[in-house]
């Protein structure tokens, strides 16, 4: 794919189906297309070229580049589908499902759910084990319970009815997220071993579940209760850091955000970090080809 100096210079590139077609197939296939239902590379493509013919008599299906993906029965145009991950994922922030929807003339329905499938292929598929120096945190995310609508308020759980987000960033490395339900020992201590490598140095605040892991881990904190925040090599500033570009996102974009949900919004913070020193364009072409498995409105929706 050619590079872009601009989103403008991007969307004269990609401005029709078939242009984007053609990269979906080469992203997915390379040069040589499969079929989608046995896997078999005996297949031609049937007349009109948006289509392909499996030729396995065990077979015979027709298909698309979309099936199997994100894309599959999309009545959106694939360019609007461009412009639209071309902006999530390089957008500091992200975008609202109403300004998208503005963008890319449709309706705020369409561009929430367009937004969340796209959050999807933003979504690491098999995140690595976090190593060397690894920052450990959690933050809560959620509007103040006194705000809210009595049918809206949660049985206090010491959370304040805030959701709450675990956190590990390698230094000068990665960030992981994952939504933890409480900060017991037991599921902070999986959360750990779930996101960073046995035997790696982990520096947290002064919360005392993570003591538990001295076996396991080189451990050093700091106690922020005490106002101590660097002690040598030791801070938490990193994933401090990463908490304040969550939340900007968070409160400065969406406003609000439902539990249900959160986890995607994480994942959508997560990329744009852990990418950050990659071109918009590679970006753009890492969040495309993430692109197998289906998400349904019926699935976002369903309580």
């Amino acid at each position: 794919m050619k590079t872009f100096k601009s989103i403008l210079e991007f969307q004269k590139h990609f401005n029709t189906d078939e242009k984007c077609r053609l990269l979906l197939e080469e992203q997915r296939w390379g040069s040589t297309p499969a079929c989608c239902f046995c896997g078999s590379t005996h297949v031609s493509r049937i007349k009109g070229g948006k289509r392909f013919q499996c030729n396995e008599k065990e077979c015979r299906k027709q298909f698309s580049v979309t099936v199997g993906t994100i894309y599959e029965n999309t009545k959106i145009p694939l360019v609007k589908w461009f412009y639209a991950m071309y902006i999530l994922s390089n957008h500091s922030k992200g975008i609202s499902s109403l300004q998208l929807a503005s963008w890319l003339d449709v309706t705020q329905k369409t561009a929430w759910f367009l937004n969340h499938r796209i959050r999807q292929m933003l979504t690491e598929k098999a995140p690595e084990l976090l190593s060397g120096i690894v920052e450990v945190d959690e933050t809560f995310v959620g509007g103040k319970e006194k705000n809210k609508h009595k049918n809206k308020k949660k049985v206090s759980s010491g959370t304040g009815g805030k959701t709450i987000v675990f956190g590990a960033v390698q230094r000068n490395g990665k960030v992981n997220t994952q939504i933890i339900p409480d900060t017991n020992l037991e599921t902070l201590v999986n959360a750990v071993y779930e996101n960073v490598e046995d035997g790696s140095v982990m520096v947290s605040d002064e919360q005392g579940s993570y003591k538990a892991l001295k076996r396991n881990y080189q451990h050093a904190s700091v106690n922020h209760s005490a106002k101590e925040y660097v002690r040598g090599a030791a801070h938490t500033n990193t994933i401090e850091g990463f908490w304040s570009l969550l939340k900007r996102q968070i409160v400065g974009i969406h406003h609000s955000v439902s539990p249900k949900h959160l986890q995607r919004y994480c994942n959508e913070a997560s990329y744009r970090y852990n990418a950050k020193l990659l071109t918009q364009d590679v970006r753009f072409i890492n969040a495309l080809s993430n692109c197998e498995g289906t998400l349904k409105y019926s699935q976002l929706i369903k309580k």
